[in-house]
């Protein structure tokens, strides 16, 4: 029964991330490095962590959605789809609203409810972190990615990164 929940939120997924691209992200461009080239960043900064994640997953980059990935490696949340909405609660715990996200959890919170005590941690932990969501990440691919951890999880403050 949860292949079936989770095959239809695929579908929608796969009916709105280019309207959600085109509406949501159409002031936003895409980041000027590839796959490959973010291989090549030195081994502990964010571009390199961001280029093992994609060769780790088998996934490519999506033209304009390439902080929602640097956004796992922040919060450590997982790629299957109850990660995903899990996310989407850190997000909007973090201060990040708009229809696409509220939609995502208003559907995950439907389809998977067995999953909503982490959706709850989710959210709570993205309360208690430095507002991310609207960070340009590319500008910092060549930054070590624990120091920007850290500063993210307020462990740090902006003068030692």
């Amino acid at each position: 029964m949860k292949k079936q929940r989770v095959q239809f939120l695929l579908f929608i997924y796969e009916k709105t991330q280019k309207q959600y691209r085109k509406y949501f992200k159409k002031k936003k461009r895409s980041w000027q490095f590839n796959e490959q080239q973010l291989l090549s960043f030195k081994e502990d900064t964010l571009g390199r962590k961001l280029g093992d994640f994609y060769k780790k997953h088998g996934f490519t980059m999506i033209a304009k959605m390439e902080n929602h990935d640097v956004h796992h490696l922040i919060t450590e949340c997982g790629t299957n789809f109850e990660d995903e909405i899990a996310m989407q609660f850190l997000l909007l715990g973090n201060g990040k609203l708009n229809a696409h996200l509220l939609a995502a959890i208003i559907l995950g919170s439907l389809i998977l409810p067995e999953y909503f005590p982490i959706y709850l941690k989710a959210y709570k932990k993205g309360k208690k972190m430095i507002p991310f969501y609207n960070i340009d990440f590319e500008e910092l691919l060549s930054q070590n990615f624990e120091k920007i951890n850290a500063f993210i999880y307020q462990k740090q403050t902006v003068a030692q990164l």
